[in-house]
């Protein structure tokens, strides 16, 4: 797009330097006057300019201003004056004008199209032992889909066979592909590599993330913000102060060919581009990172957010527990303790049991048998491992551990679990859900921004809200519901704060929908935190949260870019046009040339990718 811009720039300077060279200055359009009858003259304006006229008298009839109606004025002044030539060659670039909006349009929403081209189109299922193709869309839940190495995934669903390295950029932004096996979530749009899969069909079309990323961006393409509708009003203003510098061009100086040039020069239409094309490529230049905004608006009060207020469990944090702290008692070693719990765990269904099996695995340590099971509701497990009878469980099960070290670990916000072996204290296990590693060096990117005011808001007991609070370097409200959530930014916003909330669940939705900006985190999981937020990070990554606050800022620069740059050519164009040095046959091919600029700017936001 960037270089197009550049090309399009440079072919409209052309065009513009032949009008006054061969035009006006060799004088051809005096040639042209004298051997053509104006009758015929009037014939090939209206003629030509046919389509724009009918555009300007529908929009009048509905009392509305477009930006073709000071030049559509101008003319017909040019043709009441006898200089059909002139106002021939003004609806001639009013045509040209109109084909720039659209081509600027079209390379606007590139990025669009061609996430839309990622949705795929056909299935295969499996019925009765017979695979067959379905459109996609038709595909019910429950079905099983195949695979096969290099094909797109249409459905969502969870893996049930097979094996395979999933691509998963046009759904997450992750540049590399990750591994799929049995049981892993898989999503529509999305490849798969190096092996067949069969996926159970949870959602297909519309229903599936992607269907819900494309309906996000078709919204975002409609949406006006709040600079959008200032430029509208500032289009609505711009005639009677357009018409008022003509009335006095014509007053003062007697000049009615340099009346119909501040007319023909003051064309507005590249106010209304100044926003919608920045906003386009920004949206879908972040759309492809796997960065969601639902509309422009929402890019201008990211820009100006100065609180940001975030959950803890799953967003800050892993959401899911994770063993911290293993500290063996009575000459077990480490090793020895993790193993031990681990085989006593093997068949639990406890989210800590696979903590304690996870971090075993990581360990590389081998999880032996056990001959026996047993769980004891409200207390823990207990299994033969071997010759050695194994419990791990809560205080119930403590069987001599020291409570004091349990203490110390609990008040750090830990969960502890006793291990003993054959009655007698093996060791402590504490488990925490940890935060993401990603989430330290994001915060301190944000507050080299300037945003200072980032405050931790969970409906987590204070005991384990703290740790994570202090570990941060974050203010934090502790117990809060979802309601309570509600009313810290209701309260932010009565003081004049512009408030972005970061969550991921369901109990987050309604505090993301009071937000002036909600933003959904690791939105490819989360559908209820999608519909509630304003703006979604499809990857658990939390490095893409301060280039989402990049990419608003970045955008409003080029918006304000735009703006002063169309602000400033105007008020030259009309200035020159007013003494009488821009004829109005070079006012209509010079006021083409601000739609260019703004495309050539906005294409900027495309082009660079911020880290």
């Amino acid at each position: 797009m960037g270089r197009t811009a550049l090309v399009l720039l440079g072919i409209s300077f052309a065009v513009v330097l032949a009008v006054v060279i061969g035009g006006e200055w060799l004088g051809w359009f005096e040639l042209l006057r004298g051997r053509v009858p104006a009758p015929v003259g009037w014939v090939l304006a209206a003629v030509v300019g046919y389509p724009v006229f009918r555009g300007v008298i529908r929009a009048a009839a509905r009392k509305r201003i477009t930006s073709h109606t000071l030049m559509t004025v101008g003319a017909l002044a040019a043709l009441v004056a006898g200089e059909w030539p002139t106002a021939v060659i003004v609806v001639l670039f009013m045509r040209a004008g109109e084909a720039i909006e659209r081509f600027t349009a079209q390379q606007a929403r590139r990025a669009l199209q061609q996430l839309a081209a990622l949705a795929p189109r056909r299935a295969r299922i499996e019925r009765d032992g017979v695979e067959i193709e379905i459109p996609a869309e038709l595909v019910e839940p429950g079905s099983v889909v195949i695979v096969r190495p290099g094909e797109a995934i249409p459905v969502d669903g969870e893996v049930i066979g097979g094996h395979a390295w999933v691509d998963q950029a046009a759904i997450t932004g992750e540049s590399m592909p990750v591994e799929a096996g049995p049981g892993a979530r898989v999503f529509a749009a999305s490849f798969a590599h190096a092996g067949m899969l069969r996926v159970r069909a949870e959602q297909a079309g519309a229903g599936t993330v992607f269907g819900r990323v494309l309906e996000m961006v078709q919204q975002a393409e409609t949406h006006k913000g709040d600079v959008q509708r200032a430029a509208d009003r500032f289009s609505a203003r711009y005639l009677p102060v357009v018409l008022a510098v003509a009335a006095l061009t014509l007053l003062v100086r007697g000049d009615w060919m340099a009346t119909v040039a501040v007319l023909v020069v003051a064309c507005s239409c590249s106010f209304a581009l100044a926003t919608p094309v920045a906003m386009l490529a920004s949206i879908g230049a972040a759309a492809r990172r796997g960065l969601l905004i639902k509309g422009g608006k929402y890019l201008e009060l990211l820009a100006r957010a100065d609180v940001v207020l975030i959950d803890k469990t799953g967003t800050l944090t892993l959401g899911r527990p994770r063993i911290t702290d293993v500290v063996p008692l009575n000459g077990a070693s480490p090793a020895e303790l993790l193993s031990l719990a681990a085989a006593a765990e093997r068949y639990s269904e406890h989210p800590l049991a696979e903590a304690v099996r996870g971090a075993a695995v990581e360990r590389g340590l081998v999880i032996p048998e056990p001959d026996r099971f047993e769980a004891i509701p409200g207390a823990g497990v207990r299994a033969l491992v071997g010759e050695r009878l194994v419990s791990v469980g809560n205080r119930l099960l403590a069987c001599g551990c020291p409570i004091d070290a349990a203490a110390r670990l609990e008040a750090e916000g830990k969960t502890v679990l006793f291990v003993s072996c054959d009655g007698q204290a093996a060791g402590l296990l504490a488990a925490a859900d940890t935060i993401r590693p990603d989430v330290p060096a994001a915060l301190r990117r944000l507050r080299e921004m300037g945003l200072q005011r980032i405050e931790l808001i969970t409906g987590d007991h204070e005991r384990a809200a703290l740790p994570v609070a202090r570990a941060l370097g974050l203010p934090v409200r502790a117990g809060l519901l979802p309601q309570d959530k509600i009313a810290v930014v209701r309260d932010y916003q009565a003081a004049g704060h512009t408030v972005a909330m970061i969550g991921d669940g369901v109990n987050d939705a309604p505090a993301l929908a009071q937000a002036d900006v909600g933003i959904a985190m690791g939105a490819a999981g989360s559908p209820v935190a999608v519909e509630a937020a304003h703006a979604a990070v499809l990857a658990d990554d939390w490095s893409l949260v301060p280039t989402l606050f990049a990419t608003a800022r970045r955008t409003m620069r080029v918006v304000r870019g735009n703006l002063l740059f169309t602000g400033l050519y105007n008020l030259l164009g009309l200035s020159l046009a007013a003494l009488g040095i821009l004829p109005p046959t070079l006012a209509a091919a010079a006021q083409s040339l601000p739609d260019v600029g703004i495309l050539a700017n906005s294409s900027r936001l495309l082009r660079t990718r911020l880290p």
